[in-house]
């Protein structure tokens, strides 16, 4: 994920997650800036007409580099970190089974 600065399973590995779905997990935060970068992929996509991989890959990275710059310029005003290790959800709790 170009916008956070880490892969998804470092991402994932912040948090704590194993199997989870990382989005599930996200913070208000960590989703906006995710739809900004998949808005941004989308309409720089569309406008570069972007065919196969490699171009739609070129057009991942600008969009992902624009809700990264975006999500910087919040954390220098804030002071705070929008990438965290907490999670939205609580920890899955295991199922008791009952015995018979």
């Amino acid at each position: 994920m170009e916008w956070t600065g880490l892969t998804v399973k470092k991402h994932k590995d912040l948090k704590g997650l194993k199997s989870q779905n990382l989005r599930d997990h996200m913070s208000e935060a960590e989703l906006i800036f995710t739809a900004l970068a998949e808005l941004s992929t989308r309409q720089i996509a569309e406008t570069e007409q972007a065919e196969g991989l490699r171009q739609n890959a070129q057009a991942g990275k600008k969009g992902g580099a624009v809700a990264k710059n975006a999500r910087k310029e919040l954390e220098a005003k804030t002071g705070k970190s929008v990438v965290t290790g907490e999670n939205f959800l609580p920890p899955k709790k295991e199922n008791k089974k009952l015995e018979k």
